[in-house]
């Protein structure tokens, strides 16, 4: 999952991108421009399960306020040094997500910040079923036909934004820019075809249809449904 940070403190940054790291988060420091200037790729389709992570700092409510006016609906999480229940509930009425206090721990930020993309999408739960087909999203793989599958940190992503919205048609351009935004190490822009190869193999060897899943709606992109809606649908 990428993130977005921001933390004036470079003495805290070191700890935080380890720790954040090691639970499988990826980090692209942000500087306060980008609460007047940079909040434009947050409102292109695919970028609303971007995370914001604000450390302490005097203008956190300044920063919050800017994003929801601009309409941005990504998680926005406040990393906080000292609980204080007035200052949270102030974040929490002006548009924040989540307060989080010290010592921060990367297993609780992702698990956070995953209870919040799946209630935007309408789901309630921790997964959600299509078919045969169980996915999860708190970071474990799939389950098909009873069998747990195996998936890449990059093929789980894929997987994760088809099935946040399932049954509906995603873009091949939104799955990138969810996946990738505007980091520096971008691949080349075939890439999600792969992974969606790679995905819809592992799906229909491991389930009893051996149904791949992953239909491509040609000029539109891909939907994860299962056989049954998509036989409706034809």
């Amino acid at each position: 999952m990428r993130m977005y940070i921001f933390e004036q403190r470079k003495e805290r940054c070191a700890g935080l991108t380890a720790e954040l790291r090691s639970a499988g988060i990826e980090l692209q420091f942000i500087t306060a421009e980008f609460f007047t200037t940079g909040l434009g790729p947050l409102l292109q389709p695919g970028h609303q399960t971007n995370a914001v992570l604000i450390g302490e700092c005097d203008d956190t409510r300044e920063y919050i306020r800017a994003m929801r006016t601009a309409g941005c609906v990504n998680p926005v999480i406040v990393l906080k040094d000292f609980r204080n229940a007035k200052d949270t509930s102030d974040l929490l009425n002006l548009g924040a997500d989540d307060v989080i206090v010290s010592p921060i721990r990367g297993a609780e930020v992702l698990s956070r910040t995953n209870s919040i993309i799946r209630r935007h999408y309408g789901h309630a739960s921790e997964s959600v079923i299509v078919g045969e087909l169980t996915a999860y999203f708190d970071g474990r793989d799939p389950i098909v036909s009873g069998s747990r599958i195996k998936l890449s940190k990059r093929e789980y992503s894929v997987f994760q934004h088809l099935a946040l919205n399932s049954n509906k048609v995603i873009s091949k351009d939104a799955i990138y820019d969810a996946i990738y935004g505007s980091s520096i190490d971008q691949p080349f822009d075939k890439v999600i075809d792969v992974y969606i190869c790679k995905l819809r193999k592992k799906l229909a060897s491991a389930s009893k249809s051996g149904w791949q899943y992953i239909e491509t709606v040609h000029g539109r992109g891909y939907k994860l449904s299962s056989p049954e809606v998509t036989s409706k649908a034809g």
